[in-house]
């Protein structure tokens, strides 16, 4: 009897001891489904953490990030030396000792229990085990037992991290561990790694943490919800007080310096990392796009693969660029909304009465109520209320506390009581703007404000804005005219302004069209030069009706890329019939062929404009923007290179004579940008020194869209202005024009991008003149004499419609006398 109890204790002690030698296999292997999925082994030597894509300025900035889960990289060598202390100090003393598991720890832990002190025993590899491979998951048989036996799954999951902490320290060094451990963590606030949560929680990077910053966020290890420093703060400051305690005991600091910064507030400088804040807002959103689109292409994922985008963007520039839109519009704004004052005879709560009115000058009845029944709230209201109009307009109209956009409040922001009926009326009376900068030669964009808050107006006006661009559009029509027949049209070349009649087999309406001045017509004669500068309607609607609207066509679309980038930007509206027939996506926004086409009326927008006027500044050779250099991986490797796509348009010297053209708006008497030598980037105050500066201004029929592109020799810059909708406007040129609501932001951008000596230093920016071409000029430029032209046949079409143009008798007259602030109108 006594032989066989001792047999079966054998028995027993062998399968015991059998099980304790297979049971680290077992949990390794899964049998039997035991723990669920475990990683494999390849993935334990290259564990996937998601990383944020990040986006740099051409001069190395951090514009931004994408991602899932923020999350960037730093290594060990770049996290201080108080945070590794913190951390061994608090978490694993013993870190550099053992191979994953601190048995020391791990006994003693049953110990502190009975003691009612509740220590945790994992090691610092086995946290990392835990959350890079998320041990804690409900699988296999210890998801059945997690309902009902609480310790078992405990036992089970220990083991699991067992056996990962000790396969990951056979993978990597202490220091690699430490380095994705602290990569990896989720401080929450958005912040995932610990270079995010210096930033988010104390606005500093990881190698700068202080004692008090590093035992801060070592505390929060423990629990980042309960030990939360914005949420939590008594709580967070004993968690913190705990970790200086653990360093003096561990004598990292001494004891004087933990009871000094026990008593210190937690410092926080809690700033939440976001897609709106930061500089460009409206570029990271717009390029996100063509991101996308790249990684769909490269099977690459944007949100996690820690890829590196450098842009063309200079930080600083953009930064002034943001200035200069803040600045002006405030003003603009202010006066619009005095221009806009309510008379005291209509009623506060008229909602009929404001800035939207029709061709006439009349208030557009019900213009409010159309409108608000484009937003989401009145979507969201018919579906609550099953199109109940009462209930709808009686939510809609219902007062609530909100945060709105404010140009005089401190942040742009203030908090009011509006309903969705108030806060509607109160957006529509504000103005807008967009604007971009380019160097005309490399393509590079150098700054994109794409409006005034991307906070509270998503809508970028840079690239998805498509409005009127009024007389900008002209010097197309002019380059056409010379690039045709020099002999004939150029600077010098006269025309009479007088009236332009177009008959009805010509507009295509059935009705004839005579384009108007913005002053009366003077009957006399100026050159094409003065006529530009001026933006004299008349001698455009001669040169469109000489050449056809078809020609202007052509060299809009073909010439100054609006074709090669409407395709590209237009080209996912297409159906897959669309694409099997071969239509591009310039047919989803083609330029008509139409007289009124010479005063700007087929929408563009600033992005296209502005690559337009591009050709002309780098001597006839039209440049697409260029927005990004190059894409590298996480690990540093050139994924890709970009290098802009260019149109040979014109010749070097109608370039150039078109460059001139452009500087006479600032040079001829009544030119409408006679305005710039306010600035010092046109006039310096100081030396009195005149540079060059080539632009056009613009403005739409009944002052709807105010434009202006302007360029020195280094870059150029396009911007727009005007209301949400069409109708909503200043109701006289006064205010309207481009000459004052949109070219001051220009000018204001480019006087500070010029005091900037260290900028212009870096970029080689020295607003010298505008290059003469390499051959003379077969053309003279001071229009005393009888125009001089030198023989050029190979310039010349010949076709029948030059030979029309030759054919027909040339014009001649003077400048008449206009206001320099005078504009064009439709």
């Amino acid at each position: 009897m006594y032989q066989r109890i001792v047999k079966v204790l054998w028995v027993i002690f062998g399968i015991g001891l059998l099980c304790l030698v297979l049971w680290p296999f077992a949990i390794k292997n899964n049998w039997g489904n035991l723990v669920g999925k475990m990683p494999d082994p390849k993935v334990l030597e290259n564990p996937k953490n998601d990383l944020a894509s990040e986006l740099y300025s051409a001069d190395g900035v951090l514009l931004g990030k994408y991602f899932r889960y923020n999350r960037t990289k730093v290594p060990y060598d770049s996290l201080s030396t108080n945070l590794i202390d913190a951390l061994i100090s608090s978490e694993d003393i013993r870190y550099f000792d053992h191979s994953g598991i601190d048995m020391i720890g791990t006994f003693a832990a049953p110990y502190y229990l009975l003691k009612g002190n509740k220590r945790g025993s994992s090691t610092i590899t086995q946290q990392l085990a835990k959350i890079l491979f998320r041990t804690r998951r409900d699988e296999g048989l210890q998801g059945l037992l997690n309902s009902g036996y609480g310790f078992l799954p405990t036992v089970i999951n220990k083991f699991k991290e067992w056996v990962l902490a000790y396969e990951l320290e056979k993978a990597y060094t202490k220091e690699e561990i430490i380095e994705m451990y602290m990569n990896t963590f989720e401080f929450g606030s958005n912040a995932f790694g610990i270079d995010v949560a210096s930033k988010t929680f104390f606005d500093t990077t990881p190698s700068q943490l202080t004692v008090s910053q590093s035992a801060m966020l070592v505390a929060m290890l423990r629990n980042p919800t309960k030990y939360s420093p914005v949420y939590h703060p008594e709580k967070a400051k004993e968690a913190r007080n705990v970790v200086l305690n653990q360093m003096a005991k561990y004598k990292e600091i001494d004891k004087v310096e933990a009871d000094s910064l026990k008593s210190a507030d937690l410092g926080l400088q809690y700033n939440v990392e976001n897609h709106v804040k930061g500089l460009a807002p409206y570029f990271r959103a717009e390029i996100r796009k063509v991101l996308l689109d790249f990684c769909r292409q490269q099977n690459l994922d944007l949100f996690s693969d820690g890829l590196k985008i450098y842009t063309t963007i200079d930080s600083r520039m953009q930064k002034y660029a943001e200035e200069a839109v803040n600045q002006h519009m405030k003003h603009q704004n202010k006066l619009f909304k005095d221009h806009w004052k309510r008379p005291s005879h209509i009623k506060a709560n008229d909602y009929n009465w404001g800035p939207w009115i029709d061709r006439e000058g009349k208030q557009i009845e019900g213009f409010l109520k159309y409108e608000m029944k484009k937003t989401q709230a009145y979507r969201n209201m018919r579906r609550k209320y099953d199109g109940d109009s009462v209930k709808m307009w009686n939510e809609l109209t219902k007062k609530r506390e909100m945060t709105v956009f404010s140009w005089t409040a401190d942040g742009n922001e203030t908090d009011t009581l509006f309903s969705s009926w108030d806060s509607l009326n109160y957006y529509k009376q504000m103005l807008h703007m967009g604007m971009m900068s380019m160097e005309p030669g490399t393509g590079k964009i150098k700054a994109w404000v794409g409006g005034v808050d991307f906070k509270y107006f998503k809508y970028d006006q840079v690239k998805q804005g498509y409005r009127q661009p009024g007389s900008t559009f002209k010097p197309l029509l002019y380059s056409a005219a010379m690039d045709i027949n020099l002999q004939r049209y150029n600077p010098c070349t006269k025309v009479l302004d007088v009236p332009v009649t177009f008959e009805p087999s010509e507009t295509g309406s059935g009705e004839s069209w005579t384009p108007k001045n913005a002053g009366p017509y003077s009957g006399e004669e100026m050159t094409l030069r003065q006529a530009m500068a001026r933006s004299v309607n008349t001698a455009a609607a001669k040169l469109v009706k000489e050449l056809t609207p078809q020609r202007l066509v052509s060299y809009a679309r073909d010439k100054f890329g609006f074709k090669y980038m409407r395709d590209k930007h237009f080209n996912f509206m297409l159906s897959k019939s669309e694409r099997a027939d071969g239509v591009s996506g310039y047919n989803k926004k083609p330029i008509n062929a139409v007289p009124a086409l010479c005063l700007g009326t087929e929408d563009v927008s600033i992005y296209e404009l502005t690559a337009a006027y591009g050709t002309f500044f780098n001597k006839g050779v039209w440049t697409e923007p260029l927005f990004i250099t190059r894409i590298e991986d996480k690990h540093g490797r050139v994924i890709a290179e970009f290098t802009p796509q260019k149109i040979e348009a014109l010749s070097e010297e109608k370039a150039y004579l078109m460059t001139y053209m452009l500087r006479g708006s600032n040079e001829e008497s009544g030119g409408t940008t006679l305005g710039l030598h306010r600035y010092n980037f046109k006039k310096d105050k100081e030396t009195g020194q005149v540079y060059q500066v080539g632009g056009k201004t613009g403005t739409t029929s009944n002052f709807s869209d105010a434009w202006f592109v302007g360029a020195t020799s280094d870059f150029m810059t396009g911007v727009w202005s005007g209301g949400e909708n069409r109708s909503i406007h200043f109701r006289s040129i006064t205010y309207g024009q481009g000459a004052r609501q949109a070219m001051p932001a220009a000018a204001i951008f480019m006087d500070k991008v010029y005091a900037d000596s260290a900028l212009c230093s870096d970029l080689n920016y020295t607003r010298a003149d505008f290059a003469k071409p390499s051959r003379p000029l077969s053309v003279r430029l001071d229009c005393i004499d009888e125009l001089i032209v030198a023989p050029d046949s190979a310039l010349v079409e010949n076709d029948s419609l030059v030979q029309e143009v030759d054919s027909q008798k040339q014009e001649y007259f003077i400048p008449s006398d206009v206001d320099d602030e005078d504009e064009d109108i439709l």
